[in-house]
């Protein structure tokens, strides 16, 4: 049974509680006082379509509250405990708002639901007659609720009968789908499993691959700092035209050469560092021919069989 309903800055009210109880409540008024809104505002509390049209101008949000004594071992009560939310004693209270934005939010026994909750709910809180209607009716499982009412209290035990091995029923064909579902899933991650182990050994890796790689990433993407430094170097080893006018270091030990040569026949150990110095001259001169080569792009490594 409802016992309250409070609105906030719904359509033309902007603050209104309205107390209910047994026996019969008339909601009168002349046209535009509000009447709409009331079930307008009981139609959100079961679920109906969050409109933000229905926000009073200059509201940021409206906002509506109901109170239900029910049945605390009753079906609602049960419904309400599956979804996180608990009676207050024995009352049940839901509210729902929508903001002007369009956003909804619902509360169901000091927890927040979806909006379908409520519409679950709504068929056992409230029974709405239109001109040519009766909701519940429509109601399939309030057609079975009647029919089995009908069919006394000796039928009891079978009914409760019944929905034990239709609810074990239903917890198997759940369970069913799910390792049906986890199947599938295994599945199609073996044959993903599969398709990278074929890519994997497509592409050959080799060991010490991955180092190799860093390092050549590592070299594209210094690579202009790398060719500056290989060019200043190659100039101060070994350089046709140097910028400074500064002999390099090819000239410089090929000088140092002749100087002990022309002593070498005084002393043999002069002769032996001037072949030092040439030495030393082929390879500062290796060193300046490769420095000209660098740095290059890396090439590709060919994959067996490309």
């Amino acid at each position: 049974m409802i016992e309250e309903l409070v609105i906030r800055d719904l359509g033309v009210i902007k603050e209104a509680t309205l107390p209910l109880g047994p026996g019969f409540t008339a909601v009168t008024g002349e046209t535009g006082a509000g009447k709409t809104m009331v079930v307008t505002a009981l139609g959100l509390l079961l679920g109906a379509r969050a409109d933000p049209g229905l926000v009073r101008h200059g509201a940021q949000q409206t906002w509506v509250e109901g109170r239900w004594q029910v049945d605390a071992d009753g079906t609602v009560a049960g419904r309400v405990r599956d979804a996180g939310g608990d009676l207050d004693g024995p009352e049940l209270i839901l509210s729902r708002s929508v903001s002007a934005e369009g956003r909804s939010r619902a509360i169901v026994g000091g927890r927040s639901a979806p909006a379908s909750v409520l519409g679950d709910l709504g068929g056992d809180l409230v029974v709405v007659h239109g001109q040519s209607d009766q909701v519940r009716l429509r109601s399939a499982g309030a057609q079975r609720a009647a029919l089995d009412r009908f069919a006394g209290p000796e039928l009891g035990p079978v009914l409760a009968d019944f929905e034990t091995h239709y609810h074990r029923w239903q917890d198997d064909r759940a369970e069913l789908a799910r390792l049906v579902t986890e199947q599938d899933e295994r599945t199609s991650e073996a044959a993903d499993l599969r398709a990278a182990i074929d890519e994997i050994e497509a592409i050959a890796p080799q060991p010490g691959e991955d180092d190799e790689l860093a390092a050549r990433a590592e070299r594209l993407g210094n690579l202009e700092e790398l060719r500056v430094a290989a060019a200043q170097s190659r100039e101060l080893l070994s350089a046709e035209e140097n910028p400074d006018g500064l002999p390099d270091a090819v000239t410089l030990l090929d000088a140092a050469r002749r100087q002990l040569e022309r002593a070498g026949d005084h002393d043999p150990a002069l002769s032996e560092l001037a072949q030092s110095l040439a030495n030393a001259g082929f390879l500062v001169a290796d060193v300046a021919a490769q420095a000209l080569e660098l740095p290059r792009r890396p090439r590709r490594r060919r994959r067996p069989g490309t």
